[in-house]
């Protein structure tokens, strides 16, 4: 299969099974995904893996965030979990969206790779990623933010994954505008 074939057959998947990959698995995985255009190579970004009862710890913290008594389930979906964080750096060069940018590549990569292993993957967000409680959790640091959560599982047998429509290229690419001829 060619890099085209598997980003072409890339799905989300919100239902997975209970298997995962391993430790070692994940990391042959990160080190290729690490290897996104990253200006200055800052490396601004760092994964936290979330397996068993670290789930249940991120579901208590999220029922902090949003003011509920019962911890939330929704970490439970998935036996692997990857918080994906921003980590800054200071740079004169880079900027800090830049380098949020790189996260974010690093992440994108990351599911590419997952789906292509076998793996069934969904990328989670929330309004509470930002929150101090999540934060606590996933012992960020003043520099760091949380961009989400990947949900890492096996492809349940005879289930499908999300809908997904495809992108008209033609309404997303265009020419740069021609200079508007100066007034004499």
């Amino acid at each position: 299969m060619t890099a085209l074939d598997a980003v072409r057959a890339r799905q989300s998947w919100s239902k997975v099974d209970d298997t995962a990959p391993s430790h070692e698995e994940l990391l042959t995985l990160v080190a290729a995904a690490g290897r996104v255009a990253d200006h200055s190579s800052l490396r601004p970004w760092r994964l936290i893996e979330l397996r068993g009862s670290d789930r249940e710890v991120l579901g208590a913290a999220i029922s902090k965030a949003q003011g509920d008594t019962s911890p939330s389930t929704k970490p439970l979906r998935a036996p692997l979990l990857i918080a994906v964080v921003a980590s800054y750096r200071k740079s004169d060069k880079v900027p800090r969206w830049e380098q949020e940018a790189v996260a974010s590549g690093v992440a994108h990569m990351l599911s590419l790779l997952l789906d292509d292993a076998g793996w069934g993957v969904l990328w989670r967000t929330g309004h509470y990623t930002r929150a101090k409680a999540i934060a606590k959790a996933h012992g960020l640091g003043k520099n760091e933010e949380l961009l989400g959560w990947l949900y890492v599982g096996g492809k349940p047998a005879g289930k499908k994954p999300g809908r997904r429509k495809a992108v008209d290229a033609r309404k997303h690419v265009s020419r740069m505008p021609k200079p508007k001829p100066k007034k004499k």
